[in-house]
């Protein structure tokens, strides 16, 4: 299937990742979406990140190609917009290109989200359309009444909130708060169907990507799920608010996708 969005975390682990590109973000980052992080840090530590980050985080806006096995197949477009206070709102779009003409999926993601001193981030409502009725999405999360509600790729949710826990692009925006707070990322919570999984940061290194915005200095980050074969790497611009430049997902040695950066502006 096309990807539906920026990539996600990896779902492979029992079977659901497609054979084409994941859905991100994104900070990416499942296989379908990008960037994709919050890390559960002591209270103090949370408080002081989010702070610093809130006050850093800025709007904007940034294209990928997306590559399969070395072809394009998709665009992606992505927009961070701050609407008020501390309300936050990510949307992601997919068209395909090149052989991606073959798939009918126009993947198209919303999440708003809340970002604050007390909470991080906080996902408030997440909708996924385009993909296929088996892949939207349409969730809510009510973090006074501590529930999480909707629908998720076919399966009703009705399930506790946890602290950390994320949606496909919101997970993209904790990583930025994380990095932007001068947090190393470790862990993150994301909502897969009727469930929440795990998956592991590490940081890898720093190395220059040549990209279509010239050469760029960039902080590796690798995220992984236990017991899955596929990693997802992100290659992270300090110097542009820490938006990925690439995000490249491996099975073992081999390369699945990749999704390269094709212009970025930031409000």
């Amino acid at each position: 299937m096309m990807p539906r969005c920026t990539p996600t975390l990896d779902r492979s682990a029992d079977g659901r990742t497609p054979a084409m590109p994941p859905r991100m973000p994104a900070m990416p980052p499942r296989s379908h979406r990008w960037l994709p992080v919050v890390v559960v840090f002591a209270l103090s530590a949370a408080l002081a990140g989010s702070v610093a980050a809130a006050a850093e985080l800025r709007p904007f806006q940034v294209s990928y190609v997306w590559l399969w096995h070395g072809a394009p197949v998709a665009l992606s477009s992505i927009q961070l917009t701050h609407r008020h206070d501390d309300i936050w709102a990510d949307t992601s779009s997919t068209r395909p290109r090149g052989i991606g003409h073959l798939y009918p999926m126009r993947p198209h993601l919303q999440s708003i989200m809340r970002i604050s001193a007390q909470g991080g981030v906080q996902p408030l409502h997440f909708v996924a359309t385009g993909s296929g009725r088996r892949h939207d999405a349409q969730v809510d999360f009510d973090w006074d009444a501590g529930r999480i509600t909707g629908i998720y790729e076919g399966a009703k949710l009705h399930m506790p909130t946890q602290a950390g826990v994320q949606d496909d692009l919101s997970v993209q925006i904790a990583l930025l708060v994380q990095l932007l707070a001068g947090q190393t990322p470790d862990e993150t919570l994301e909502i897969d169907r009727d469930t929440v999984r795990k998956y592991i940061y590490r940081r890898e290194g720093d190395q220059t990507l040549h990209t279509a915005l010239g050469p760029i200095d960039t902080t590796v980050y690798a995220i992984h799920h236990p017991g899955s074969p596929r990693t997802t790497r992100f290659w992270c611009a300090p110097s542009r608010n820490f938006i990925p430049m690439q995000v490249q997902q491996k099975r073992i040695n081999s390369v699945e996708w990749t999704m390269r950066i094709r212009s970025l502006t930031i409000g």
